[in-house]
């Protein structure tokens, strides 16, 4: 089969782990007699200085017309201005909505291996295999107005949370979808004991609640949620909640793991172009060493091969590679180890 893929590198880290991405991609369409046609372009801080732009019309059509896009990571301290025109996670976002992505996938599943890379007690962390639904195209970070101002010689600034019914009702029924195959069990997180949005989301997710009679549901404050994701996370299966929490919820969540670098995510939308990044951002303070995971970047172009181009073998073959790897005692510096990005990706592509 043959697919285009556009990377988008970005920053930082990013071109280092979407680098070794690209390598096991490669061994897979050698393995399995694939073609993916590969296209980089610029987005982010160094779309910023070469075009002025964090993601510019040409980029954004070309990731339109390919059929995914692999995104390694964005921004950085150099373009942190607050008065900044643009800024690299407008980027972000404005790819987020022009691919029409609305719902992110973030798996967290502890590996035995790992258990003691988390902060967390190890009884805490036996079982847990969480997939959190993060609505992606609405809530504080699309909604209008947005603004700055002086009012009466202060200074004033506005983000408005706004949700439609359409918003909550999609995201809500794909987690319902993903927990038929799953334990049969969804949590929905919301803020409804002081946010009208959080209200209707919860009344949303009540009634997908009834039409699915086979699933348990429960809703969760989002401050619970929080406290129940340390306390006891093997409690939870699929969890779905709006943009800004679930943006908060999973960084949480990656401490579970052991370590950011080990979380893939997946950006879909109905019948649209995937979206497929690791969670962690572009880590300035370790990018040209050399010494960045790979691993979140290399899960997330399995998601793609699984979700975008239906190639469930192969998804499989890349996940059980980086699982005996990890068995087998290969560590990166985050995970207590000195292999570098290159050596974890050879010692992953070894074992395909």
């Amino acid at each position: 089969m043959n697919f285009k893929i556009t990377l988008l590198p970005g920053d930082g880290i990013g071109p280092e782990v979407v680098g070794e991405a690209v390598r096991v991609l490669e061994k897979v369409a050698s393995k399995y007699n694939h073609d993916f046609n590969f296209q980089e372009r610029l987005m982010g801080g160094c779309s910023i200085d070469k075009y002025g732009k964090s993601i510019t019309d040409e980029t954004l059509a070309d990731c339109q017309a390919s059929d995914s896009v692999l995104l390694g990571a964005v921004g950085g301290p150099k373009w942190d201005d607050p008065n900044a025109k643009d800024r690299p996670e407008r980027g972000l976002l404005a790819l987020r909505k022009g691919l029409g992505v609305f719902a992110n996938l973030r798996p967290v599943k502890v590996h035995p291996a790992l258990i003691d890379a988390s902060p967390l007690k190890p009884e805490k962390l036996k079982g847990v295999d969480i997939i959190v639904v993060r609505e992606l195209t609405g809530g504080l970070y699309f909604g209008q107005p947005k603004t700055r101002e002086m009012v009466a010689g202060k200074e004033r600034a506005v983000d408005t949370l706004e949700y439609y019914d359409y918003e909550i009702k999609r995201v809500v029924e794909l987690a319902f979808q993903l927990a038929k195959g799953r334990r049969k069990k969804v949590t929905s997180v919301d803020k409804a004991n002081i946010l009208e949005s959080s209200r209707m989301w919860r009344q949303i997710a009540s009634n997908i609640g009834k039409a699915n009679p086979d699933i348990e549901l429960e809703h969760t404050l989002v401050d619970t949620a929080a406290m129940r994701l340390i306390t006891a996370p093997a409690w939870m299966d699929v969890v779905v909640t709006e943009n800004m929490f679930g943006d908060i919820l999973t960084d949480e969540a990656s401490v579970l793991a052991g370590s950011m670098g080990m979380l893939p995510s997946a950006s879909l939308g109905q019948a649209t172009v995937g979206l497929y990044e690791p969670i962690h951002g572009s880590a300035p303070d370790i990018a040209g060493k050399g010494i960045a995971n790979p691993i979140g970047t290399i899960l997330s172009s399995a998601m793609m091969l699984r979700h975008s181009f239906k190639l469930e073998v192969e998804a499989t073959a890349i996940e059980a590679a980086v699982d005996a790897a990890i068995t087998d005692g290969v560590r990166s510096a985050d995970l207590g180890g000195a292999l570098t990005t290159r050596q974890m990706a050879d010692e992953i592509i070894n074992r395909l």
